[in-house]
């Protein structure tokens, strides 16, 4: 795959946007719809996932919120549904504002710092930022809209997550080997 080289510098590559996430208030009216409509068969559901204070912040401050995450596959694009719990949230904040709804892309490129930098120089900036299972994943997510952009996540993913998504990739596509919901 080709790599794209902004004029940043920034690095990923080409076509690599790897998740289409939606924030909603129903996990089970949602994954129903888009299963239909993107041909997924299983979903896989995470409930009540923990963003805390050593691991998360938002909007500048430690974060302390939980949401529920289902997740599945449509070829090999990521769709993510997270349905926020308890405490403020990017997440949270997107309900409030507008309601459910297409919330951010995923890209994951080759040096996470050095496009954030890139995109928090092109006028992006950070609203939630952390850190899951120890370091196997950190995102970053930054706020598009002003400029008419959407929410944009820029994640690393270390290899015990891929593993999971790979299963989680499977699961979608197979009824009968299906591990989540």
């Amino acid at each position: 795959m080709a790599k794209v080289e902004t004029i940043g510098g920034a690095v990923w590559d080409e076509g690599s946007i790897t998740q289409l996430a939606w924030v909603i208030d129903d996990l089970d009216g949602v994954e129903r719809t888009l299963g239909s409509m993107f041909g997924v068969r299983r979903w896989t559901r995470l409930p009540d996932v923990y963003f805390g204070p050593d691991s998360c912040v938002y909007r500048g401050a430690p974060a302390n919120f939980t949401a529920d995450i289902s997740l599945a596959y449509s070829g090999d694009l990521q769709l993510e549904l997270i349905a926020p719990g308890r405490g403020r949230s990017i997440y949270h904040e997107f309900l409030t504002d507008h309601g459910p709804g297409m919330h951010h892309v995923c890209i994951e490129p080759d040096d996470i710092d050095a496009t954030v930098s890139f995109l928090e120089a092109e006028g992006l900036s950070v609203v939630q930022h952390g850190r899951l299972a120890g370091d196997e994943m950190r995102f970053v997510y930054l706020d598009g809209e002003r400029s008419g952009a959407p929410v944009l996540e820029v994640a690393a993913v270390g290899p015990r997550i891929r593993a999971l998504y790979d299963q989680i990739k499977i699961d979608s596509r197979d009824e009968e080997t299906a591990g989540g919901r």
